[in-house]
């Protein structure tokens, strides 16, 4: 116990070569996808901060109550007595999705039914809840719906079926995130997490146990959060993890340092201190919601390419709303239906379209609102011209033969992107199957 206590308190006094610096995204498959543009893009500005100045600040109050309950909730995983309480047919979804499709890996070819047998078998559901234990993530990591690197794709010759829509890429894990560890799977490698935003199974070297020592230690009650996007956090010359923006670093009580899990000896997480970096590259969470501040968050995330459940270290359109709120203390979840559910909703379901843009106009704010179809979410902006605008990490503009027209990033255009194509499945445009207002 003494060792223990040695290997858990001491490095949060001992010099630390971690340091943040600016850097890149490593290039991969999802940077060479066919990238399209529409009008919208050309005639609209692109710029964030032309719809900041439209801006309607959050009360301070209100800002750092919203911030209470972000806390509360990333945090609650270590708890006391915490479980997983999600319904179980949405834990075991996996199953029976591999048990009634076709799906392919990479190199488009069917995952034979011995190799799904094998990962259910490895996974080892039954075993729900048996550890029991507390972690955290310890580099930026991917959480999967199978304990497998292997991708899940329905069909890989259509173009919303196929790269990078991998099933099997259920979310993704920032760094120093509070995790609840459910149980390993059968081989050992792998672990079954809830987050607070998400579960999934995770690499056992991606995260390190923690106990009530380092649960002390970690919640300072003052976080400082990246509000640029893509840096590196080095221990020396060497690289630890890619930094998404919105990670949380907590303060020491001095104020002076910033804190970081690693993994020590025997999967034990250890703390490692090191100077806060400028604050070009972090800000006190939360950070004021002001129109210089909220145009800044949503320029970094302008121009992403999409990665459905953070693929290769993107994002999708339920992530890109996530970090940009998180920057400001708005706490949501990993999916665009249970991001619906937060905040204020207001209900433009079924409306024709001319009255559901000014309902939009009316009643949704700048930066404080998201607009919600089933398997889609956007920020809304402001107006440009009297057309409600939003910035969204979209695949493509829906054609008459179901396939999409390829966007792939995160774009700035009005709420019926791509209407001057020919070939557009009118039905299918974002302002006729928008169906909610969620503000904050």
């Amino acid at each position: 116990m003494k060792r223990l206590f040695i290997l858990l308190i001491l490095p949060l006094f001992a010099w630390s070569q971690y340091h943040l610096e600016p850097g890149k995204r490593p290039r991969s498959a999802i940077d060479h996808l066919h990238f399209k543009n529409v009008e919208d893009m050309k005639r609209i500005p692109q710029n964030p901060a032309y719809y900041a100045r439209q801006l309607r600040p959050i009360p301070r109050s209100r800002q750092l109550s919203y911030d209470r309950e972000y806390n509360r909730r990333y945090f609650a995983p270590w708890e006391k007595g915490y479980c997983i309480d999600e319904p179980r047919d949405e834990l075991l979804w996996m199953i029976p999705f591999v048990e009634k499709r076709k799906i392919y890996d990479a190199h488009s070819r069917l995952i034979p039914k011995r190799t799904w047998q094998r990962w259910i078998r490895n996974a080892r559901m039954e075993k729900l809840g048996s550890v029991g234990a507390r972690a955290i993530s310890i580099r930026h990591t991917d959480m999967r719906a199978f304990p497998t690197d292997t991708p899940a794709y329905r069909n890989p010759w259509k173009n919303t079926e196929g790269f990078p829509f991998d099933y099997f890429q259920h979310s993704e894990l920032h760094v120093n995130v509070p995790l609840y560890l459910s149980h390993y799977s059968a081989d050992g490698k792998w672990a079954f997490v809830e987050a607070a935003h998400a579960n999934g199974w995770v690499k056992v070297r991606d995260i390190a146990l923690v106990n009530d020592r380092f649960v002390r230690a970690f919640k300072t009650g003052r976080y400082m959060i990246t509000i640029k996007d893509n840096l590196w956090l080095m221990n020396g010359k060497r690289r630890v993890s890619l930094i998404k923006m919105s990670t949380i670093f907590p303060m020491d009580r001095s104020g002076r340092w910033l804190l970081c899990a690693s993994r020590g000896p025997g999967g034990v997480a250890l703390l490692q201190h090191f100077k806060a970096p400028s604050r070009k590259l972090v800000g006190l969470k939360p950070l004021p919601f002001t129109p210089r501040n909220v145009a800044k968050i949503a320029r970094e995330l302008y121009g992403e390419p999409y990665g459905w459940g953070g693929k290769m270290m993107t994002r999708d359109c339920s992530a890109t709303t996530r970090d940009f709120f998180a920057v400001f203390g708005i706490f949501l979840k990993r999916n665009s239906a249970k991001q619906a559910k937060e905040g204020h909703a207001v209900s433009i379901k079924g409306l024709p379209k001319g009255k559901k843009k000014q309902a939009i106009l009316r009643k949704a704010l700048p930066f404080r609102s998201m607009l919600y179809v089933p398997g889609h979410i956007t920020l809304y902006l402001g107006r440009f011209r009297n057309e409600p605008v939003v910035m969204h990490t979209y695949w493509g503009v829906r054609l008459k033969d179901w396939s999409k027209y390829p966007l792939c990033r995160t774009v700035i255009t009005t709420t019926e992107p791509g209407k001057e194509l020919p070939n557009i499945r009118k039905r299918s445009e974002l302002i006729n199957t928008l169906q909610k207002i969620i503000t904050f």
